[in-house]
């Protein structure tokens, strides 16, 4: 992830986009991942974060500028201020920026980063055999009802 900051914004394959806020890209195809969008969007009241699936083009051409194999996204990315964030060092960026009590999960960060990321790693090759909707299954009822998502959820 060592490109500079806003980098994208000079790669033609990338589209435009609002990058103001931050911004998580998650793999749309998997139930974990789609349900652990599905928690953001519900924690986040105050619409801090951006989502996006994988399968999008924005989501897409963000992977492959940022080197992650769009086909089979190891990692979810967490992009904010024009840097990408990945894998365990992402989700305690994120935790970090939600309410309690989830900001409770940047505690993680005592765990050494191989370590985080062995675990990250673990759970993410084992991803698609957790049962659960996939993203286009967003359920239209429920702690999301009603909440205009146009500005929050991209691609």
């Amino acid at each position: 992830m060592g490109r500079s900051a806003y980098s994208y914004r000079d790669d033609p394959a990338v589209p435009a986009f609002p990058d103001d806020r931050p911004l998580v890209l998650f793999d749309g195809d998997c139930a974990l991942c789609s349900g652990s969008a599905r928690k953001i969007l519900k924690a986040d009241r105050a619409g801090v974060f951006r989502l996006a699936p994988t399968q999008s083009e924005l989501g897409r051409a963000l992977l492959v500028h940022y080197g992650v194999d769009p086909d089979d996204p190891y990692t979810m990315l967490l992009i904010q201020d024009g840097l990408a964030r990945e894998r365990s060092d992402g989700a305690l960026a994120i935790a970090a920026q939600l309410p309690m009590p989830w900001r409770l999960a940047v505690v993680g960060r005592i765990v050494p980063r191989f370590i985080r990321d062995f675990l990250y790693d673990f759970i993410a090759r084992r991803r698609r055999r957790f049962p659960g909707q996939a993203w286009c299954a967003m359920p239209e009822t429920g702690a999301l009802a009603g909440r205009d998502l146009a500005d929050r959820v991209l691609g």
